[in-house]
């Protein structure tokens, strides 16, 4: 930026061209590679027509625009904030380090000796930042104030911004990939089924279910606790660390999917659509929303010595998390509730009903939303350590006592790995029990062609209701043309649960009425 004293060199005026040219072709080349690297990876998805996974790595894509923008922003204001000026009293409240332990904050730089000559590069850095501290504060000394914030803190804001991106991304991706995993497990489970469903006599063999003696109401219904709502939720709390999902609640939950959403076809592949809404939704975690973003302020803002607001935070997401894994174990406990209250015996197979009531607020997409936030929670903690470690050392008074940071990582470990095997697999299964699908249902192809459907029908209701005397004419007409009109009405319905469906934040459902329309 500007010629600084000491050992920051001279400015662009007097440095010789073959470093500019140097260091501009350096990063000119990185930025290339990694764009051609984002750009072949989603010619790779497209090729294997993995279009939600190439929708969030367009996402991904948003992330990383909206990054660059904000340190072109913090770039351009750099000289810009550090002369504002402050009274020296407005600096002296709500510190993350108490003032009477800066001279011992410097105790870091011989931490790092096993880092070959990172304690001399270290202090260079340290010198330098001072001195340009010191060039920067000249303008507000006059003033008898000081600078709002300073070059060096802005230098860090920058980076701490980067990493959180970086790690929330990386951390996301993770997650989804171990999840798939498991859930990919499950595939024989679904091929067995389609192999029973080809045996003839099986399928066409008069059956009768004794309810209390299914698997999954014996998994699930009886025994301890069955009429205590309290051991209810404590069962289903513990059973998110072993055996999620078994094979009796995957064949139940896909059996009483399918007599609810697609009854004409039974030998419906519920696995592929699970994985295909799967990776729909994941276009969502990835990225980075406003209200993400508002919880980083309110955490620096609230990041004050003594509060110990960092070791606190930390128990949020696997608060959060274990309070999802419980609710959506309640949810299948809840369907076998339901059917073992009812029924003794039943014709044919176990059929349990679907239905938005069993989830928060009657909407199954707050658990996503909650999922989000804890893998950003969580990416927050672990991006947070590694920028403090790295910037201001392990013996950091930002990074608090050892006491304090075991349990952290612990935590940040636990989150990643339960999220991964078992939160993520149980979402992804247990939110097709709502009352709606998702448009997941249909493949790529078939929804292009049902929404351009829709829109030709309601351009032509349109075009019917501007033409007052051409609608009565129609409403005359003989029979085919009052079933031209009935056939465009389902149109409309479907064309307007599309346009909701591709709207920032909305559920992306297909109700069963639209489907039978």
């Amino acid at each position: 930026m500007s010629g600084g004293g000491g050992e920051e060199g001279e400015s662009l005026e007097f440095t010789p061209t073959w470093v500019v040219a140097a260091v501009c072709t350096v990063i000119v080349a990185v930025s290339l590679a990694a764009e051609r690297f984002l750009h072949y990876g989603g010619k790779f998805l497209k090729s294997k027509d993995q279009k939600p996974l190439y929708e969030a790595l367009q996402k991904i894509k948003e992330e990383l625009m909206l990054l660059g923008f904000i340190s072109l922003l913090l770039t351009v204001t750099q000289n810009g904030i550090t002369k504002i000026c402050v009274p020296l009293d407005f600096t002296r409240h709500m510190l993350p380090c108490d003032p009477n332990d800066a001279p011992k904050h410097q105790s870091h730089f011989q931490f790092h000796t096993f880092f070959p000559g990172t304690p001399r590069r270290l202090l260079a850095e340290h010198a330098q930042a001072q001195a340009q501290s010191e060039t920067q504060t000249g303008y507000c000394a006059r003033k008898n104030k000081v600078p709002l914030l300073s070059v060096e803190a802005l230098h860090h804001l920058h980076i701490f911004i980067f990493v959180l991106a970086v790690v929330h991304v990386t951390f996301s991706v993770l997650t989804v990939v171990f999840g798939g995993a498991r859930i990919r497990q499950w595939k024989h489970w679904e091929d067995s089924i389609a192999k029973e469903n080809y045996e003839a006599e099986r399928v066409l063999k008069p059956k009768v279910t004794h309810v209390r003696q299914h698997d999954f109401i014996r998994g699930r219904f009886l025994g301890f606790g069955k009429d205590s709502a309290l051991v209810g939720w404590l069962v289903s709390f513990s059973k998110q660390f072993y055996g999620s999902v078994t094979k009796s609640d995957y064949v139940t939950l896909r059996y009483g999917f399918i007599m609810t959403h697609c009854k004409s076809n039974p030998k419906f592949n519920f696995h592929k659509y699970m994985i295909r809404a799967l990776e729909d939704d994941f276009k969502q975690v990835v990225g980075i929303s406003w209200y993400l973003w508002l919880f980083v302020v309110i955490f620096l803002l609230l990041n004050i010595n003594g509060w110990h607001t960092y070791f606190w935070i930390a128990f949020i997401p696997v608060i959060l998390l274990l309070a999802v894994g419980t609710k959506l174990e309640h949810v299948i406990t809840q369907l076998a509730h339901e059917v073992a209250e009812k029924h003794a015996a039943i014709e044919g197979d176990l059929v349990v009903q679907p239905s938005d009531e069993h989830f928060w607020f009657h909407r199954p997409r707050v658990v996503l939303f909650l999922i989000h936030f804890i893998l950003f929670q969580n990416a927050f903690e672990i991006a947070f350590f590694f920028w403090i470690w790295v910037t201001y050392g392990f013996d950091s008074c930002i990074m608090g006592q050892v006491r304090y940071i075991v349990p952290r990582l612990v935590i940040g470990v636990f989150i990643q790995v339960l999220c991964s095997y078992s939160t993520l697999p149980l979402y992804a299964i247990v939110t097709q029990m709502g009352t709606h699908y998702k448009r997941a249902i249909f493949n790529e192809h078939l929804q292009q062609n049902i929404v351009g459907w829709a829109q030709k029908a309601k351009r032509r209701k349109g075009l019917k209701d501007s033409l007052p005397g051409q609608g009565r004419s129609d409403e005359s007409a003989g029979d085919g043309a009052g079933a031209a009109g009935d056939g465009s009405a389902p149109g409309i319905q479907l064309g307007s649960i599309f346009r909701k469906a591709s709207a920032p934040g909305d559920s992306a459902s297909v109700s069963k009425a639209d489907e039978t329309s």
